[in-house]
């Protein structure tokens, strides 16, 4: 993992702030990515949201599973409902949704994250131009970020939503940077924090 210098490590706190949406329990959530197409002659940037499922008795353990552009959660309660290979730069070109008030009991974490496909060479978020992120619950923003504090990382956790004992979900900002590819960024993107 990489700190917010670049420095490869394995952990950072990634900020403390839980938030819930007005007070209230986390239900319909979308996560949305943007960015701007590579420049003529390159290859496409193409940057993917993904999220990990764990369970609620082995939240740190390995992911139940995974959802990205090729995948679906098994209840369809995590669905990509926009994807994008190329970026447009016409906002937000991908987006992810997850239905917290419809997941089962049995999953108490979901790590959500983006990743940078390295087609054509090595390719960080220092490299994208006009990326962003955001978080959002109905018309209300629970979180944004630019990916600045991670420009040498080419994968990022952005946020961790974890169900506390009432069984109301809470989403709390995970900016951390990863150095590896997609495949292995699924892996580890759950890791405990050090």
């Amino acid at each position: 993992m990489l700190d917010r210098a670049g420095t490869s490590r394995h952990g950072s706190d990634g900020g403390a702030c839980k938030v819930s949406a007005g007070g209230k329990a986390l239900g319909k959530v979308e996560v949305r990515l943007k960015w701007d197409p590579s420049p003529l002659g390159e290859t496409p940037r193409h940057l993917d949201i993904i999220a990990a499922t764990y369970s609620a008795d082995d939240p740190y353990g390995r992911p139940v599973y995974v959802v990205h552009h090729e995948s679906r959660s098994p209840d369809g309660t995590i669905t990509m409902t926009r994807h994008s290979e190329t970026g447009m730069g016409f906002g937000f070109v991908e987006v992810m949704v997850l239905e917290f008030d419809r997941l089962a009991p049995v999953y108490g974490r979901v790590v959500a994250g983006v990743a940078i496909h390295q087609e054509g060479g090595p390719r960080t978020f220092g490299d994208m131009s006009n990326a962003g992120v955001v978080v959002v619950q109905g018309y209300e923003q629970l979180l944004a970020d630019d990916f600045a504090q991670v420009a040498d990382a080419t994968a990022t956790t952005v946020a961790e939503f974890t169900r506390g004992p009432s069984g109301a979900w809470e989403m709390r900002e995970m900016i951390r940077g990863f150095d590896s590819d997609p495949v292995l960024f699924c892996a580890e993107m759950g890791s405990p924090q050090h």
